[in-house]
């Protein structure tokens, strides 16, 4: 019988773009969180004499060939337990394709989910924790967080994931504009502009280096940490780019962790998980405190000049002449160009889809998506729509 998987989008809250590495990427550090609009994979396979992957859609922008990330994901995954098999895959595209929701890395991991349930039949044993990661991480940068779901820290290129506290489930409102941004050329323009400056410099790749593997081995103490028991005024303003790493970082330790009296330390993000940790920043709501850090995403430096209408629906979703229907955050999703505002109430939610009506751009409500009911949810059988 076919396995259907609910493949949830996430949002990103706080989004700084550090130094070139090595390998060409932009080091990254971001705050995931998935939420519950999804688009639902189906799956179906059985042994085979040799491996056979036939992908389809009901969205004809979605490639059924070996560039999908669905496609990818099942093919290493066969290629991982060595077995050969005959694999369908269909697609209910629900989500934006390219809007900056992961909706493509979303399907990655739920075809992957949907493939070993129906190998299992046939008693073929699953992947280990650490394949599913590594296939996942060669599909796509921002695939892994999908592995984990709830707020997750993403380091390195956005492939190195850490399962945060989960955040208070909060309204959402996604605004879908009909414009398109190209990832790579939001890199380029962020390059172009000079926020990059001389981070191809040896030291730079160096200084990047080192951020993630501070965050891998869960020691060290953040550079230019803020005086012990103070939160940083703002992330992302920092002169250089690995400065502004270490910001968001700052941001994120300060909602969720206890500073220290040498400072705030990154083994605090990389060691907490779960909906049981405590929040011990003071504050009773971690995302509000998390907004009074002054999260930002570094892409709408370079995205919203290049499309002005994206800075005005982030207005649009933000501000509201009632006070208590103004979003808690708002911000654009990756690098678009989907942008998301988070509220107090379904009322304020609701006035926000109403503005954007207004204006003439789609949106869809949804809801924030913590750890236990994205897997609770992803495969159960009742309700599947």
């Amino acid at each position: 019988m076919p396995t259907t998987v609910r493949s949830f989008a996430k949002i990103n809250l706080g989004l700084a773009i550090g130094p070139v590495r090595a390998d060409g990427f932009h080091a990254l550090t971001t705050l995931y969180q998935t939420i519950a609009a999804h688009d639902l994979v189906t799956v179906e396979a059985r042994t085979a004499g040799e491996t056979s992957v036939t992908l389809t859609s009901n969205d004809v922008r979605v490639p059924v060939d070996e560039r999908n990330t669905a496609f990818k994901s099942v093919r290493l995954a066969l290629d991982a337990v060595k077995v050969a098999a005959e694999v369908f895959i269909y697609i209910d595209k629900r989500l934006p394709v390219q809007g900056g929701l992961g909706a493509g890395s979303a399907n990655a991991v739920a075809a992957l989910i949907g493939l070993e349930r129906e190998l299992a039949a046939a008693g073929v044993a699953p992947l280990s924790g650490p394949d599913r990661l590594r296939i996942a991480a060669a599909v796509g940068s921002d695939v892994p967080l999908f592995l984990v779901g709830g707020a997750v820290l993403g380091v390195g290129r956005g492939e190195e994931v850490y399962p945060m506290p989960d955040l208070p489930v909060t309204a959402c409102v996604v605004a879908l504009p009909e414009v398109g941004v190209s990832t790579p050329e939001a890199f380029r323009d962020w390059d172009a502009k000079g926020q990059g400056s001389g981070n191809r410099d040896q030291g730079s790749a160096d200084q990047g280096r080192r951020f993630s593997t501070v965050v891998r081995s869960g020691s060290g103490m953040l550079a230019g940490d803020p005086e012990p028991g103070k939160s940083p005024s703002g992330a992302l303003t920092g002169a250089t780019a690995f400065d502004r790493l270490n910001e968001l970082s700052r941001a994120l330790s300060a909602a969720f962790c206890e500073p220290h009296s040498s400072g705030v330390f990154l083994e605090d993000l990389a060691a907490i998980s779960g909906p049981s940790a405590n929040f011990t920043a003071g504050a009773d709501d971690p995302l509000l405190a998390l907004v009074r850090t002054g999260i930002e995403n570094d892409f709408e430096e370079v995205v919203f000049p290049q499309n002005p209408l994206l800075g005005e629906i982030k207005r649009v979703l933000a501000a509201s002449e009632e006070p208590e229907r103004a979003a808690l955050y708002a911000s654009l999703s990756g690098s678009g160009s989907a942008l998301f505002g988070l509220y107090g109430s379904q009322e304020a939610a609701g006035a926000a889809v109403e503005r954007l009506g207004a204006m003439g751009v789609r949106s869809l409500r949804t809801e924030t998506l913590p750890r236990e009911w994205y897997w609770r949810t992803m495969l159960s059988r009742d309700e599947i729509s």
